[in-house]
């Protein structure tokens, strides 16, 4: 069978992939896959910048509002996920834009995971008991380029990082390299779009985007998080913004340094999220939406495999 085709949106947050997605899947008539590994929490709405209720009416979206806050949600179980929405809108003659907020997700659906050592239980164990900045800190030493794309408080992917260099003497990221789109044949047919403003343009975005968030009630959603039992250490709710605000509601900081924090976090986010795809030959970019040829993104729709 004839691979499905995608037309792939990436970039740093506040970049405006949403609105992109958007454009280009009312123009397509296609429907839209998020690849935003906190937009598939429910209750999280406000802080992860999901589609609102008006722009899901517009045009179908999928992998949004799947799982709890407090389960828990892989790379690998985004991407079933994800084949089964593709393959159903296939099935209904509708193309696919996947909205990619997170790398590694967009990575994981177009080349697979690459086949890396399973998990070293007493490794982690050690680990755990290890505060998560003196992991980090040593993740800096063994593998930089990874620490440059993982965020300090993710402990998580921290770990894992630090047990493939453990258990294989090899960076984490060096396999990363070599299961690149240079390396690996695709799981599916893609056109990968990227938007980038100029860095000053996207910062101002950024303050100005986080400031609307607790204009439309960030905060409230937050509390109604705790509410219904919803906390740190929970790894959704180690998620920028969400961290803070859950410190400003245990009273540790005022609001305004929860905003200033929120801020500072997300321009460090987005330089991270640029470094998943600059030494991606395939991906075409642009500084503005505008920029966008949609009609070329048409005719690599309709050409076939």
């Amino acid at each position: 069978m004839t691979r499905p085709s995608l037309i792939v949106v990436v970039g740093p947050t506040a970049a405006g992939k949403t609105a992109l997605a958007l454009d280009v899947a009312q123009q397509l008539g296609a429907e839209i896959v998020s690849a935003d590994s906190q937009q598939v929490y429910r209750g999280m709405d406000i802080g992860t910048g999901k589609a609102t209720a008006a722009e899901r009416a517009r045009v179908p979206h999928h992998v949004i509002d799947v799982v709890d806050p407090d389960d828990e949600m892989t790379a690998a179980r985004f991407v079933d996920l994800a084949d089964a929405a593709i393959a159903a809108a296939a099935a209904r003659g509708n193309p696919v834009v996947v909205a990619g907020g997170t790398g590694l997700y967009v990575r994981a659906l177009l080349l697979g995971l690459f086949d890396g050592p399973p998990a070293d239980d007493a490794l982690r164990g050690r680990m755990a008991g290890e505060a998560v900045a003196a992991l980090y800190a040593r993740l800096r030493d063994v593998d930089p380029a990874l620490a440059e794309r993982v965020d300090a408080n993710d402990r998580k992917r921290i770990t894992r990082g630090l047990e493939v260099f453990e258990l294989t003497g090899e960076p984490m990221s060096e396999h990363q390299r070599r299961h690149d789109f240079r390396n690996v044949e695709p799981r599916y047919r893609a056109r990968l779009i990227g938007l980038a403003p100029d860095r000053d343009e996207l910062y101002r975005r950024i303050d100005a985007r986080v400031v609307a968030m607790m204009d439309a009630g960030f905060v409230d959603e937050v509390r109604g998080l705790r509410d219904a039992g919803y906390r740190p250490p929970l790894r959704s709710q180690q998620a920028i913004g969400y961290a803070q605000l859950h410190q400003h509601l245990d009273g540790a900081i005022p609001l305004a340094e929860a905003v200033r924090l929120t801020q500072r976090n997300t321009r460090h986010y987005a330089r991270r999220q640029l470094t998943w795809y600059r030494p991606d030959e395939g991906v075409l970019w642009y500084g503005a939406r505008s920029q966008v040829p949609i009609d070329e993104l048409t005719r690599f729709l309709h050409t076939a495999d």
